[in-house]
């Protein structure tokens, strides 16, 4: 890149041609590369394939040296042809210059998108600083099959007798390619779970495809470009399906087959010729079956794998099929086909062996450091008919002996047939494991370590943020809620990966929510979710423990597990800046406040099954009655008034006036109603518990005059358990942000880095890899906790994280910014930390707060991105000389409104880094 110096001096040694170059330069836009377009995303995703919204949204992001950057004006262009659009031809939409600030999540509004059809998109922007950037490298998107009427695929599937757990069934084409191929795109769903090839080899990284949903109503197909998979000539084509969701075991008790018996494929190869005509291959009777290799596998109980039943080269053209049975065509099913927005499972991390256990009975266990969430693949050599079994289990007993009692009913079992031809290579193909540790049987001799590694699967969330202070157990809670949080978002938010569960908890997703969105880019795995989450809702508002509802309509309408209809859609709205979210869920959100409005009396919601402040502090032997018992009709209420203030928050943001005041008037009887029944005159609650203060304080459900008061009795019970917290579920979220908020850091900190049990950092303390279901998972003197709900990777607890990020940190959007278009930086030291630091790259780009505490100095660097904001609140700087970059505050232009509050300094900024220095009294 050549600077304007530069061809400043060039110009003065070789004026002619120089000027000649300069001219060029500057209509070219080079010398405007000051600013430039990067991360171009059409629906979060980069490149996506299979779109099927009317109107895609499209992202950018800008990167600027320059100080106080704003976009002021921005220029899209779409095409169909890449080349074209480069040089500004066969335009299909050009947007013409709009001045607007927003970079993100704007709508494509051109001509009506056309099925299975590429489009190329590239954007320019003006800045406030009269910059223009050059166009934007291309990018593009792919639509989907966008009307029912473009399949012309069949269902096919085995025969009728085939609707048991057995193994697991191949299909395959073949077909002729007769010219040379543009593209090639491939259109494949299951009833169950699948994997495609296409001349021997696999299609895609994606893994438990085509996801979980509620299958009833929706089922997500996939879209490939399998344009180097498909040559001119003999082709194959095919896939396996497994069990998966749709017919193996899932919930309790043994239930199987709760969405179909007889699993089934759909495959659509759409081709495109270099002459512009086109052939498509369809999942049709010309099909054939046949069974293969996996016996067995169950996404509770693993596999059951013989290498000797392997069909080599089944997948290839030139496979002798002779033997294989035709298929058999089957009805559609009624739910509706739509494409796959969310992200699927995929290989992610490898983890070796960390060590080789010779256990107390005699077991070989091999240790891979981590809890984790995927598989083991193994390489080694064994004899014709041997059979190596791995178990998965995620801790060794008080004794070190392998401990599995916890998974209940779940096997996860991994059994593996050779066949004797030297080295074999093996991983399973539609099961998971939730493990850090693996006992193996059936090894002729000593383990080797390096024949094993395990391979950690989970959504392909794009992770954006990272947490680390100066204190290691710290460093540690945030690596356990990452690891709980990567284990979990395997495909739905569940609650745990290794036991007969596995299901999508709605309570612990709306707890753990705005951790996750630090932690990695949830969009589009919670808007895929929350589809179930309205689709599952009953005719009544009432919304599912679990989505996929696999429990049944009773199973739904308690308080904390509800308000995910709530709570989700406008925690993305603040997290991404997505109005949509709010709009496509409004009316579940409605669904829900007015199904609580239904079941209450005179305002009161005191009636149903409630989960409460599941797995509070509880002590076995209770004779002193000092278990953190919460009402559970206080906790609804609390829930009640919460959520209708979201619902309340979200009719503002859409305009909706008549709502915002209705149910700004069935708050206020809400919250009166709650003083009425739970609030005694002087200000206590009936519920003298941390978790019914902390519901109260967060949801500013007492009068300001009573709210001292209320902090008070809050804290004199963290005190009275020794500064321990007791809340569950419900109430440990919230528990640190209530005391931050009025005035109690102090005490927030000391929760936080309390290492006794019950306390975040006790399981840390323990060994724990992940975050625990139970406090005391593990107790004190080595012993479990009991067998029949005893997670060792269970996010919900994790919770905590969001407060680490916002106050610690002091990393955090501006509600009236949402997306973090306007950021607040407002580190909250203390706990003796001397350094924190949180990143996040936010959807406009790169954001940051890294503080220290030095010889009395406090110096923070902040990082603000193009196109935003920020306010900056420097702790204890009110008195201080503040410097940045070495420069008096005074005299940096890009602050301004700079102004005291308290002991603080705060100020707004622009984009940039910044790095300020000033004297700190502790």
């Amino acid at each position: 890149m050549m600077k304007k110096e530069q061809v400043t001096q060039f110009s003065i040694s070789r004026a002619g041609s120089a000027l000649i170059l300069l001219s060029s330069l500057l209509s070219s836009g080079v010398m405007a590369q000051q600013i430039q377009i990067e991360e171009l995303r059409t629906e979060y995703q980069s490149n996506p394939m299979g779109i099927d919204e009317a109107s895609p949204r499209l992202s950018w992001k800008i990167k600027s040296e320059q100080r106080n950057t704003l976009q002021k004006s921005y220029q899209i262009r779409v095409g169909k042809d890449s080349a074209a659009l480069i040089k500004g031809n066969q335009v299909l939409w050009d947007s013409g210059q709009q001045q607007n600030e927003t970079s993100v999540l704007l709508p494509y509004s051109g001509p009506a998108l056309e099925s299975s059809t590429k489009y190329y998109w590239q954007v320019k922007i003006k800045d406030n600083h009269g910059n223009e950037s050059p166009w934007s490298m291309v990018r593009n998107w792919h639509t989907g099959l966008l009307k029912p009427s473009d399949w012309t695929a069949q269902w096919i599937g085995t025969t009728a007798t085939d609707t048991l757990a057995g193994p697991s069934p191949i299909f395959r084409k073949t077909f002729n390619v007769d010219n040379n191929i543009r593209t090639a795109t491939l259109y494949i769903t299951a009833h169950g779970i699948y994997e495609a090839r296409i001349n021997g080899k696999r299609v895609g990284k994606d893994y438990m495809a085509p996801g979980w949903t509620s299958y009833h109503q929706r089922l997500l197909y996939q879209t490939y470009d399998v344009s180097d998979l498909v040559k001119k000539g003999q082709n194959a084509i095919g896939f396996m399906l497994g069990d998966g969701w749709y017919r193996g075991n899932i919930g309790f008790n043994g239930q199987r087959s709760f969405y179909g018996k007889r699993l089934s494929g759909l495959a659509q190869l759409q081709i495109t010729y270099q002459d512009g005509s086109t052939k498509t291959i369809n999942s049709d009777g010309t099909w054939k079956f046949s069974k293969g290799p996996v016996l067995y596998s169950d996404l509770y109980n693993g596999e059951n794998y013989d290498a000797r039943r392997e069909k080599a080269g089944w997948s290839l053209p030139g496979y002798s099929d002779t033997e294989w049975k035709s298929v058999s065509i089957l009805p559609a099913g009624p739910e509706k086909l739509m494409s796959s927005i969310a992200p699927l499972a995929r290989k992610q991390e490898e983890f070796k062996v960390l060590k080789v256990i010779r256990t107390p009975k005699g077991e070989t266990v091999l240790d891979f450091g981590q809890n984790l969430v995927g598989w083991v693949q193994f390489r080694m050599a064994g004899k014709a008919g041997s059979v190596i079994k791995l178990e998965h289990g995620e801790v060794l007993d008080k004794e070190g002996n392998f401990y599995d009692a916890n998974l209940r009913t779940a096997k996860q079992h991994v059994s593996y047939t050779f066949k004797g031809s030297g080295t074999e290579t093996y991983e399973p193909h539609f099961t998971y494991q939730g493990f850090r540790y693996v006992k193996v049987t059936g090894l002729n001799g000593a383990a080797d370590p390096a024949a094993f590694k395990a391979i950690a699967l989970y959504a392909d969330m794009k992770p954006t943020g990272t947490f680390s202070s100066s204190n290691p157990l710290l460093n540690q809670l945030q690596h356990n809620i990452q690891w709980g949080q990567k284990g979990n978002f395997l495909d739905v938010p569940t609650d745990c990966p290794q036991r007969d569960e596995r299901l999508g908890w709605t309570g612990d997703a709306q707890v753990f929510f705005r951790t996750s969105a630090f932690n990695m880019d949830v969009a589009g795995f919670f808007t895929k979710w929350m589809k179930d989450v309205a689709g599952d809702q009953l005719p009544n508002g009432s919304i599912p423990f679990v989505v996929p509802n696999v429990m049944g309509a009773d199973a739904t309408g308690s308080a904390g597990w509800g308000d995910v209809a709530t709570v989700v859609p406008w925690n993305m709205y603040l997290s991404y800046g997505d109005k949509d979210i709010l709009t496509k869920q409004y009316p579940s959100m409605k669904a829900w406040v007015d199904f609580m409005q239904q079941r209450s009396k005179n305002d009161l919601w005191n009636v149903g099954f409630h989960f409460g402040d599941w797995l509070y502090f509880h002590l076995q032997d209770d004779s002193d009655g000092r278990s953190a018992v919460t009402d559970k009709y206080l906790i609804a209420q609390s829930f009640y008034a919460y959520s209708t203030q979201l619902l309340i928050n979200a009719a503002e943001v859409l305009g909706n006036k008549a709502d915002v005041d209705k149910y700004k008037e069935l708050l206020g009887r809400i919250k009166k109603a709650y003083i009425k029944e739970y609030v005694t005159p002087n200000g206590r609650l009936v519920s003298g518990t941390q978790t019914a203060y902390v519901l109260a304080l967060q949801f500013d459900l007492l009068p300001e005059d009573l709210r001292a008061h209320a902090v008070e009795q809050l804290v004199a019970n963290i005190k009275n358990y020794g500064t321990h917290l007791t809340t569950g579920f419900l109430g440990t979220p919230y528990l640190c942000e209530v005391l931050t908020r009025f005035g109690r850091n102090d005490v927030a900190y000391e929760l936080l880095l309390q290492e006794t049990y019950p306390s975040w950092l006790y399981p840390v303390k323990m060994g724990a890899t992940t975050i625990w279901e139970r406090w005391d998972g593990i107790k004190p003197d080595g012993t479990f906790q009991t067998t029949g709900m005893n997670s060792f990777n269970h996010y919900a607890y994790g919770a905590i994280g969001d407060w680490m990020y916002r106050t610690i940190a002091g990393l955090d959007m501006d509600i009236s910014g949402p997306g973090y278009k306007k950021i607040n930086i407002a580190p909250q030291p203390g706990g003796k930390l001397t350094q924190a630091a949180a990143q996040l790259d936010s959807p406009y780009g790169l954001t940051g707060s890294d503080w220290s505490i030095s010889d009395g100095k406090f110096k923070i660097k902040v990082t603000v991105p193009a196109n935003t904001t920020a306010q900056i609140t420097l702790p204890g700087a009110a008195a201080a000389e503040v410097l940045e970059s070495g420069k008096a505050i005074a005299r940096v232009e890009e602050i301004n409104q700079v102004k005291k509050s308290g002991n603080d300094l705060v100020l707004k900024a622009g984009s940039g880094t910044y790095s300020f220095e000033y004297t700190y009294k502790l």
